[in-house]
């Protein structure tokens, strides 16, 4: 019986002699496989071929440019090849995690199928729906699709997922990077419970440990090398130079080597079109790749590379996986990838099918921290070099660089701190004015004892001013009183009373005051029927006072005139 242990020793004498005939494919498949040059198969296809033909679930884990993609689709032409396909019901499905990749997929079947009477279907973006919806409707036995677009079908009640009978799930750890999980996970719910699920990735991290718990049954795994290590047919080399002489090294590089082809990849999709137009300029025959440009672009993009009309091709990490051209010489990273992993993935485009690439870093001294991490993944150091006429320089391994290119510096760059003196404006400028003090943090001992001394002028004095003014006419805020109405002694809202602490002429006490039952006093006008503090402007009503006839004893000269000023508002 084999065990997980004993899955994945590409050192066996066993793999060196394997053919594909021993493995358990058709005559058809054989006869493709040996019109494509191809005898005998690597240690990912060695191990995992039988095992998918037995129905097992596979938990595959290579890295690339191992042969993931025929160690799927071989086995899968064979169990597809007994069955019907139905309308807008595909037979298996297979999710990969960019339209180049699917692409690449899409092409392994022609090879490999092509003495078989299947039919695929690529549901991509950036291509015509219509036409992915005809093919559908015809029914097809492969899907092959990316997350996004395979959702927006579903939910158009375009496809139907019940009778998926085998999900593969490639470059696993590329749906993670680029945010796709979810999209996975929500796909596999719609998906038939009973089915084989085949899971590769090139590294297995712990979440994609998780993603495998959850979408497998039993699997097998088949891991033949490490999840993340360089090829041990790719030399590899880097420069340590300037941010501004970066461009300068590139080129260099580029004419000093013997470069047949070569991949130039950059971190941010804008500095992929800025590299293309300097290149462009200084006589390269170049072309670009990225995320934004529209299907048919990249589409053309890519067949011109591969036919070798452009030798070179500035890219993101769009183009780290799913392009198999096995004569590339050359690969150049412009920018220290962010993520050490997809550093194995870009000089793996070179150095495939057992020839000899060179894979080229230019990092500037900020990169330190990243080129450590590379380093400690790879489990080797990248040996520098020196480019004629461009300082070379070290690295800095404690500076912090973001994804935008932009450092924050380190210890020694950053910004002193500015003294208290510092920074103040000149001695002719304008002194900032003191606080003053809140109301909570004044004592209220210092409040009590301004409310006493204060004299009777300057209380009388106010009151005095507002009877000899003409009667202003303001705007009503509620709905409870007249437009027209003129608003009299009424409290301003969140703040203190004009007459707060002021003595009161009937009953002697302040208003205001808490009395000795504690109770405060209401702050609105005599004529005016409410309650609380603070009255709401709707609810108040102003209620004329009866008009007196004569002065009675206790009524001052001042009250006599305070009502009559009442009455003749009233009246009016």
């Amino acid at each position: 019986m084999t065990t997980h242990q004993d899955i994945g020793r590409e050192d066996g004498p066993e793999t060196a002699t394997t053919t594909f005939e021993d493995l358990g494919l058709g005559p058809e498949i054989l006869k493709a496989l040996a019109e494509s040059g191809y005898t005998h198969p690597t240690p990912i296809q060695a191990q995992a071929i039988p095992v998918v033909l037995m129905g097992r679930d596979v938990l595959g884990c290579a890295q690339t440019g191992t042969g993931k993609t025929a160690s799927f689709t071989l086995p899968m032409i064979e169990i597809l090849a007994a069955g019907r396909a139905k309308a807008r019901m595909p037979r298996s499905l297979i999710l990969a995690p960019t339209r180049e990749l699917a692409a690449q997929v899409a092409e392994n079947f022609d090879k490999y199928g092509k003495y078989h009477p299947l039919k695929k279907a690529l549901i991509i973006g950036g291509e015509s729906m219509s036409d992915q919806v005809a093919l559908l409707d015809r029914g097809v036995d492969v899907l092959i699709a990316t997350p996004g677009r395979l959702l927006d079908m579903f939910e158009r009640g375009r496809i139907l997922l019940n009778d998926v009978k085998v999900l593969v799930i490639d470059e696993a750890d590329r749906m993670l990077d680029m945010g796709f999980i979810p999209d996975v996970e929500k796909i596999v719910g719609l998906l038939p419970k009973i089915r084989q699920t085949l899971f590769f990735s090139a590294t297995m991290g712990p979440e994609i440990r998780r993603l495998a718990d959850a979408f497998l049954m039993n699997p097998k795994e088949v891991k033949v090398s490490t999840g993340a290590s360089a090829a041990t047919t790719v030399v590899q080399a880097m420069a340590v130079v300037e941010e501004i002489d970066k461009r300068e090294t590139l080129r260099h590089l580029i004419r000093i080597e013997e470069v047949k082809n070569a991949f130039i990849f950059c971190n941010r999709k804008r500095d992929v079109d800025v590299l293309f137009r300097s290149l462009k300029k200084h006589g390269f025959d170049v072309v670009q790749l990225h995320g934004d440009m529209a299907q048919s672009a990249r589409g053309e993009t890519l067949e011109k590379f591969k036919k070798g009309e452009a030798r070179l091709m500035v890219c993101s990490d769009v183009a780290a996986r799913g392009i198999d051209i096995s004569a590339v010489s050359h690969v150049f990273n412009f920018d220290v990838p962010i993520h050490a992993e997809d550093y194995v993935h870009r000089i793996g485009r070179t150095g495939r099918a057992g020839m000899e690439g060179h894979a080229f870093t230019i990092a500037s001294p900020d990169d330190g921290r990243f080129v450590g991490a590379i380093e400690s993944l790879i489990g080797t150091t990248i040996p520098r070099i020196e480019v004629e006429g461009v300082p070379a320089l070290d690295l800095d391994m404690t500076a912090r660089k973001g994804r935008g290119g932009r450092t924050g510096g380190s210890k020694d760059s950053k910004r002193p701190a500015r003294s208290k003196d510092e920074g103040r404006k000149d001695e002719g400028a304008k002194p900032r004015r003191e606080r003053k003090p809140r109301r909570e943090e004044t004592p209220a001992a210092e409040i009590e004892a301004e409310a006493e001394v204060a004299p009777a002028e300057s209380i009388e004095s106010p009151r005095e001013e507002r009877a000899e003014r003409p009667e202003r006419v303001e705007r009503s805020r509620g709905r409870g009183r007249d437009r027209d109405e003129p608003r009299r002694d009424e409290p301003r809202r969140g703040g203190r009373n004009r007459d707060e602490g002021r003595r009161d002429e009937r009953g002697g006490r302040r208003r205001g005051r808490i009395d000795e039952l504690g109770i405060g006093e209401m702050l609105h006008p005599d004529g005016v029927i409410g309650f609380g503090d603070h009255m709401p402007d709707f609810i108040a009503a102003a209620v004329p006072l009866p008009v007196k006839s004569a002065k009675s004893a206790g009524d001052s000269d001042a009250d006599m005139d305070a009502d009559a000023d009442m009455d003749s508002e009233s009246e009016d």
